[in-house]
């Protein structure tokens, strides 16, 4: 027997689960993690060890993506691998990227460093089993993986008791939210006997709507409406941002969140809103009209905040609402400017949160009069954050502007003419952009315009690693403004992927 004749079946199980190759590289990572940590005793080796392993399998899906070859193989009928998926993955590996980028200056709030590094890459495992899924009880798996993990990495701050108030808070939320979609899907195989998403969305198609469809909708929207924190199911929200380590408060608001817009895709502008044949317009008003009241919520009571990790919770809350826009249009073009929006906002949002991440290590309190006089005391920092404030605001030439310009024009012009029904939603979205400007603005005079305290240090000295995760940030804000193409065209070729 020869070496190859030895590696021959090892590497047929390989190729046959070459659409999870990113996947497992992650999952490994995580099972190696404590151990390495264990191994090392030192922290930055594991966020070290942590980083490159997210790079190795980023750079593993940018090689099946260039190939090309890859596109359409699926592992056991669970999982595909295509040009939604693969984009889905690679935003959720930069969120990943970023985030344990930041995460060694967390090291002084917990002594579980392999642990935590450890639940971030199961989680970010769950969320590419969401990317890739194509069946309810993979979707489910994933959700769960990644929420499970997310539960245990907001408790993980000691000293702190506003830590174990937001876990516990999270917990009960996730049990009714896992609770009531375990009980829509069983509703939904009941009546199909399957849980395939393609096998659903065909019987649907078909006319076979049942009062049991119609509760299943119902359910699946309130269970995964927490995940995406839409209105009424928003509520955990700002409490679990502010009592978590803000790395992941970055991590929800940005990673946590875009699963559940990908969970919504698969789901709703898959089966229900029917991606397939021509969009039920009795859905399209539903989510309309759910757009308009969660941007509303979350840009009305963000005003009053205070706290800046609440304000961005709920201004989080408020792109929600934005992005619910993508379901009510239900095109492949809306779904385009959905996508290109979840990108710009990964760095928007997560640019505000490092930089308070960031502050934080240098003694920076967490409250907005905090930061009065920061224009002074850190120029570069409190440059990055009016980029990132004013972009979510939709301020050209940013890639918040740019975004919400071809996500809020996919509601007039459907199917390459222009329709007057969506112009009310339009009007509603442009409206809640100028009313977040006002609370972003408050940041804003707070770093510039207001003086800071006597006693505050003259200088401060930021990280070197959170400065690199800003830069990183900053610079895509204004390129994704200014040059949105390339980026355009990947999320267009997935929207075509997703329609298929």
């Amino acid at each position: 027997m020869n070496i190859e004749d030895f590696f021959e079946p090892v590497t047929d199980a390989l190729n046959e689960a070459a659409a999870i190759w990113p996947i497992l590289i992650v999952l490994c990572a995580a099972l190696l993690l404590p151990a390495i940590h264990l191994a090392s005793k030192n922290g930055k080796v594991t966020a070290g060890f942590a980083l490159v392993m997210v790079v190795l399998a980023m750079i593993t899906t940018a090689w099946m993506m260039n190939d090309g070859g890859y596109y359409g193989q699926d592992y056991v009928g669970l999982f595909v691998f295509d040009e939604f998926s693969s984009l889905m993955m690679m935003i959720f590996m930069v969120v990943a990227a970023l985030v344990i980028l930041i995460s060694p200056s967390y090291s002084n709030t917990t002594k579980h460093h392999g642990e935590y590094y450890a639940l971030m890459m199961v989680a970010i495992g769950g969320m590419m089993f969401v990317a890739s899924a194509t069946d309810l009880i993979a979707i489910f798996l994933g959700v769960e993986m990644a929420s499970i993990s997310s539960y245990a990495l907001v408790a993980l701050k000691k000293n702190d008791p506003r830590a174990p108030e937001a876990a516990v808070k999270y917990l009960i939320i996730g049990g009714i939210s896992t609770a009531l979609t375990l009980y829509g899907m069983s509703l939904v195989y009941g009546q199909v006997g399957s849980t395939n998403l393609g096998e659903i969305a065909t019987a649907f198609a078909a006319g076979d709507f049942t009062w049991a469809y119609a509760v299943g909708f119902v359910t699946l929207l309130a269970g995964y409406g927490f995940k995406v924190a839409a209105v009424p199911f928003h509520m955990w929200a700002p409490d679990v941002y502010e009592g978590a380590p803000t790395p992941v408060s970055s991590f929800l608001a940005t990673g946590s969140k875009k699963m559940g817009i990908v969970v919504f895709m698969k789901i709703f502008l898959l089966i229900f809103i029917g991606a397939t044949v021509t969009p039920i317009p009795e859905m399209q008003w539903f989510f309309a009209i759910l757009a308009a009241i969660t941007m509303t919520v979350g840009n009305i009571v963000a005003i009053s905040q205070t706290n800046i990790k609440r304000m961005l919770a709920y201004s989080s809350i408020a792109q929600a609402g934005y992005l619910l826009i993508m379901f009510t249009v239900a095109s492949e073009f809306a779904m385009t400017a959905g996508i290109f929006h979840m990108i710009t906002h990964v760095f928007m949002k997560g640019g505000a949160f490092i930089v308070v991440a960031a502050l934080i290590t240098v003694g920076v309190g967490e409250k907005i009069s905090d930061y009065r006089g920061l224009g002074k005391r850190s120029p570069l920092v409190a440059f990055a954050m009016l980029l990132f404030l004013f972009s979510l605001a939709g301020i050209p030439p940013l890639a918040g502007f740019t975004s919400k310009f071809f996500l809020f024009g996919s509601a007039l012009f459907v199917d390459g003419t222009f329709d007057i029904t969506w112009v009310w939603l339009v009007f509603i979205a442009v409206i809640n952009s100028a009313i977040s400007l006002y609370y972003y603005a408050r940041v804003v005079k707070a770093m510039y315009v207001e003086k800071g305290p006597e006693a505050a240090p003259k200088k401060l000295k930021i990280p070197l690693t959170h400065a690199i995760a800003i830069g990183i940030c900053v610079v895509a804000v204004i390129v994704m403004g200014v040059y949105p193409g390339p980026v355009l065209e990947f999320c267009s070729n997935a929207a075509a992927a997703f329609f298929i």
